[in-house]
């Protein structure tokens, strides 16, 4: 029995043709660069307005399904592309469904999106919700975009492997991250100080070992400051400026009577 020559059995090899096929979708593919990033822009917002886990899990499968049916589409005209190359209107009926598959996705995101941050932008719930302090969803959620961030950036400048190397420094990026966690949940500045030398540090050994460059590392540091800063500073300013009306309100005590 004889198999092609360019399947594998090997998972990391598939993975890789995987993590592949998405980077080329993201650098041919206009529609699947605005999906990627308006993804990442409501997950930040989503983050910051500090949405419920069942909404958040509601907001990303929503931009999956629409991300999904955009890579199937273009994996459709490519191939209908390869088989023909002149008018047919069976190969137009075929590019008009696939693409109608999108339309119909993106109109059920936006509607779940309406839905659901439409119903966390009321002053006096939100307020509430905003000066909480944040939990361990919120880290793991801005850890995540962070990394996805790093990997679109290694997948733009067409620089380094998913592992090492590209345009945003993955190791400084992680290291800042953690030490701006530290520095804004953290009262002692010592401690703050501390964590900011370690992860400067990190990044000083990627540079030395020319993986990669001092602006790389700086980019990485700078994103990792910059979304450490929005997802765990800005939602409890918000909280505490936010004009509320449920929120307690101190009265005067009744004065006793005077004889």
């Amino acid at each position: 029995m004889s198999h092609s020559t360019w399947r594998t059995k090997n998972p990391l090899v598939s993975f890789r043709h995987a993590v592949e096929g998405l980077a080329h979708a993201f650098r041919t593919q206009r529609n699947m660069r605005f999906h990627i990033l308006t993804f990442l822009f409501v997950f930040l917002v989503g983050l910051i307005l500090r949405l419920p886990r069942v909404e958040m899990l509601a907001l990303v499968f929503c931009a999956a399904l629409v991300m999904i049916t955009e890579m199937f589409n273009t994996a459709i005209e490519a191939t209908v592309d390869m088989i023909t190359q002149t008018y047919h209107p069976a190969a137009k009926f075929i590019k008009d469904v696939a693409a109608g598959a999108v339309l119909i996705s993106a109109i059920t995101a936006v509607l779940v999106g309406g839905v659901v941050f439409w119903g966390a932008v009321h002053l006096d719930t939100l307020s509430i919700r905003l000066i909480q302090p944040p939990t361990v969803p919120v880290f793991l959620g801005a850890f995540v975009l962070l990394l996805l961030i790093v990997f679109l950036g290694k997948i733009a400048g067409r620089k380094g492997s998913l592992f090492q190397g590209g345009v945003i420094s993955g190791h400084s990026a992680i290291a800042f991250y953690l030490a701006g966690v530290i520095v804004f949940l953290v009262p002692q500045p010592a401690v703050g100080l501390l964590a900011i030398g370690l992860a400067a540090l990190v990044a000083q050994s990627r540079v030395e070992t020319k993986i990669h460059t001092l602006r790389e590392v700086v980019a990485g540091a700078v994103i990792a400051l910059t979304l450490a800063a929005l997802v765990l500073q800005v939602p409890q300013w918000l909280g505490f400026h936010l004009p509320t009306t449920l929120l307690p309100v101190s009265k005067p005590s009744p004065q006793p009577p005077q004889k």
